[in-house]
């Protein structure tokens, strides 16, 4: 089982972070490191909806329908002319259902991070959140996952796989900086300098996130 870094590794992934540069205009390397930090920091708020029972199953029957994979079959096309706004539009509503109120935050760490605007960050993100589900679907598929319970566990050892790399810092020492698990919430505390916890994070994905 290979994790999400490995894919932005392969020759696929050289071909999704050069179309998601040109479509963005943005330089290739630093489009690599907003898909680095950002991917995982999707996944990681997915695995935490996924500890809910509606949040679980929303996720599987995205991953069972709309996002099941056959999205990787056409990467270079998706990523060219008029076909990158429609995956920019369901990319937008990807990130809305998985990070909600916190979007904002979460691109201004990365914009820290990599050196580039915030709204760039979130161009990036918007076309690459339909790959990342894609992905998601592929190993779902592989890995035999049929059951809203092991959910959480695809998600967790998708992470690890990065993670044995030391490719996870930004998650680890960055997002949750007070060691509660709560990577999204701790974005908007370094930001807003609050410690107000989100709201609403569990079960956001239920049903919607593959139904248009």
């Amino acid at each position: 089982m290979s994790g999400i870094l490995d894919l932005l590794q392969s020759d696929m992934g050289k071909t999704i972070i050069s179309g998601i540069a040109n479509q963005t205009n943005t330089d290739a390397d630093k489009t690599s490191s907003v898909l680095s930090m950002g991917m995982p920091v999707l996944m990681k708020a997915m695995q935490r909806n996924a500890n809910t029972t509606s949040g679980a199953a929303g996720i599987l029957s995205a991953l069972s329908g709309k996002h099941d994979g056959s999205i990787l079959d056409n990467i270079g096309g998706l990523l060219s002319g008029n076909a990158s706004n429609a995956l920019g539009n369901d990319g937008s509503k990807i990130l809305g259902h998985i990070l909600g109120s916190k979007q904002s935050g979460v691109a201004q760490v990365i914009s820290q991070k990599a050196g580039i605007d915030a709204g760039s960050v979130m161009q990036i993100l918007q076309l690459a959140a339909p790959i990342l589900m894609g992905f998601l679907g592929k190993q779902k598929n592989q890995q035999n996952v049929s059951s809203a319970g092991d959910v959480s566990g695809l998600l967790g050892n998708l992470l690890t796989q990065n993670s044995e790399q030391n490719e996870q810092s930004f998650l680890e020492q960055v997002l949750d900086a007070d060691g509660d698990g709560s990577m999204v919430d701790d974005v908007a505390g370094m930001l807003l300098g609050g410690s107000k916890k989100s709201e609403g994070l569990g079960g956001m994905l239920g049903g919607l996130l593959g139904g248009k």
